[in-house]
């Protein structure tokens, strides 16, 4: 199954990263998380450093665009398939950088994705 990069990740329940990591992981993906504090989401361990994760298939953000700019070159570096901006995190320059690499780019909200059966 295809592995998701979640940024932003979150253990306090009433976060949307948190519902996402628990989606993805019902859903059978393969999740990593990052996030500001260390922690853990069923068997996924929050990590706090820029890891270079391997075959990264997507990468969706839970930070807001005034957070993102210190993990351009973090994510661009992983080479992702896509990556999601989930509402509130949409970014014009990471966006336009990720697609002058070649990476896909969507504003969307992974739930709902996941939810549709669009994932």
């Amino acid at each position: 199954m295809k592995k998701t990069l979640v940024i932003g990740a979150s253990e306090n329940p009433s976060r949307y990263s948190f519902l996402a990591v628990n989606k993805l992981l019902s859903k059978g993906y393969n999740v990593v998380a990052l996030g500001n504090k260390k922690g853990k989401i069923q068997d996924v361990d929050i990590t706090t450093e820029q890891t270079a994760f391997k075959d990264i298939d997507t990468v969706t953000l839970y930070l807001n665009p005034s957070n993102q700019k210190t993990y351009y070159e973090y994510i661009l570096s992983l080479h992702p398939k896509r990556i999601i901006f989930n509402p509130g995190t949409e970014n014009e320059e990471l966006e336009s950088l990720a697609q002058k690499a070649g990476i896909k780019t969507m504003e969307a909200c992974t739930l709902v994705l996941l939810s549709t059966g669009q994932y």
